[in-house]
């Protein structure tokens, strides 16, 4: 357990690395975020969908609260085989002061598609575009792409100004968006401070001030919200949920989320090449036991999809079949005389994750397979199991992780070779049927390819699939904040001081 005296050390050297609370009554929202930028707001490295979320840089195409598309830079688009026509807002400038047009438009696409990484909402499709007119973008692909309006939806497609882009360096956000924030300060991994931008073109910005800190610790950025040293904070910890809900001054929300809580399990190694091992794993977990040890902030999880969804699943997983996990175990060869050890690694940002480890470690214990976990910074991990050097990896994902088109994430976590198989799964008959939402356009029609995708996986025993976790934040002094499952939309520009 952790102690409140080293917290408020922590608490007050970050505040004074960020110049402390912002002074009463001008306008500033003071919030604490939990994930910084990856690569200082590099759109190539998921940056792109944080200065969304920030309010700061904007897509061509916007996203309404289901997920679908409607206008953003970009106010309408029609398809024509393998090209999409892309008609540009009029009147858009951006915060330097040039005007949007479609040069500016295929300077900043043309840069994201050159990255030796591009985003992976763009990746594999062939992607060009070119100027038709002043206000006009081509856009096209190898084949028929039914869903690049979604695509060019995700924060990592986003526009600046075409004076970013001129340096040769990575561009900067700051001053060269178009979004109802202005970036103007930049503090590395600590914070950023935003400010309204007052040309901007639709709804402006509540607050005038908006000063960022990112704050990895969850019980940390819970002491500065209950300390007021922050009017609004996300991903609370379990611990705080009663407090919260109980204390009249703060507005605290628990919502779905399009994520889904994952164990991992490195295929491309022993144990766990051998699907029986794989599946001695699946067996012996009880995940409806695991959804509440979170304590009612999760759902159990009986594959990849969850209720934020439409085509999620809704039955509940099985229970715990210990001796039928010992029995697939001793097929491949393991049993008390040559027990199964296997190393667990997770991350603390997302504050659920440890404490579920534990948990799964117990009920690992009771089948026989003794675990050791770790652990430790996402960032240092990810290229570990990216590479296949570790044995299970408890990884909190989104399914819908750049934009609202569940593809993105089963091409790229799934499919033979995709950018982020941790899994290292390899399967032509999954590849195959992934490989056919590149032609169906019926909404339907995609929904039954992805709930056959999630049965393949979980037939294969591609991980675990252990709870669907709900979404919190909290907000005291503060008003606005409206509750995104996607987590795609822009939250800040709506945060304005109460009273």
């Amino acid at each position: 357990m952790r102690v409140l005296a080293p917290l408020v050390v922590v608490l007050a050297l970050l505040l004074s690395a960020c110049g402390g609370a912002a002074p009463a009554g001008d306008g500033t929202v003071s919030v604490a975020l939990q994930f910084p930028p990856r690569a200082g707001y590099a759109f190539d490295a998921d940056d792109g969908g944080l200065l969304t979320k920030l309010g700061v840089a904007e897509p061509l195409v916007a996203l309404d609260r289901q997920g679908n598309p409607v206008p953003g830079l970009a106010t309408a688009w029609v398809q024509d085989g393998t090209s999409w026509r892309f008609t540009l807002r009029e009147g858009v400038t951006f915060q330097d002061g040039a005007r949007l047009d479609a040069n500016a438009v295929v300077t900043a696409l043309t840069y994201v598609l050159g990255r030796p990484a591009p985003p992976r909402a763009i990746t594999d499709i062939g992607l060009q575009v070119a100027a038709e007119g002043p206000m006009t973008v081509r856009a096209t692909t190898t084949a028929p792409d039914p869903v690049l309006p979604l695509r060019l939806s995700s924060g990592s497609t986003s526009v600046l100004s075409p004076a970013a882009y001129a340096t040769g360096q990575q561009p900067s956000p700051v001053n060269t968006a178009t979004g109802p924030l202005r970036m103007t300060e930049i503090r590395g991994t600590e914070g950023a401070t935003l400010e309204r931008n007052d040309t901007y073109y639709g709804e402006r910005a509540k607050a005038a001030r908006v000063d960022v800190r990112y704050v990895a610790d969850p019980q940390t950025r819970e002491l500065a919200l209950r300390s007021g040293d922050v009017g609004f904070t996300e991903g609370l910890p379990e611990t705080s949920r009663a407090w919260l809900q109980a204390d009249p001054s703060v507005s605290f929300s628990e919502f779905p989320s399009a994520r889904t809580i994952l164990l991992q399990l490195n295929q491309s190694a022993p144990p766990f090449a051998d699907v029986r091992v794989r599946r001695a794993v699946t067996a012996a977990l009880d995940r409806n036991v695991l959804a509440q040890v979170l304590g009612g902030s999760a759902l159990p999880a009986s594959d990849l999809f969850g209720p934020a969804v439409s085509y999620g699943a809704t039955q509940a997983p099985p229970a715990a079949d210990v001796p039928g996990a010992q029995a697939l175990l001793a097929q491949a060869g393991y049993g008390p005389a040559n027990p199964l050890r296997v190393r667990l690694w997770t991350f603390p940002n997302r504050p659920e994750l440890p404490v579920l480890a534990q948990a799964i470690a117990a009920q690992l214990q009771a089948a026989g397979v003794a675990t050791d976990i770790t652990v430790g910074e996402y960032d240092a991990q990810e290229p570990e199991v990216l590479a296949g050097r570790y044995d299970m990896f408890l990884n909190s994902r989104s399914y819908l992780s750049d934009y609202p088109d569940a593809a993105s994430t089963l091409t790229s976590d799934y499919t033979s070779g995709g950018s982020y198989a941790i899994d290292q799964y390899r399967s032509p008959a999954f590849d195959a049927l992934v490989a056919q939402l590149g032609t169906v356009t019926d909404t339907a029609a995609r929904a039954q390819i992805y709930r056959q995708a999630a049965a393949m996986l979980v037939t294969d025993a591609v991980g675990v699939p252990i709870v669907h976790p709900r979404n919190t934040a909290a907000e005291q002094g503060v008003t606005g904040f409206v509750p995104d499952p996607l987590d795609l939309r822009p939250v800040l520009p709506a945060l304005a001081p109460a009273g």
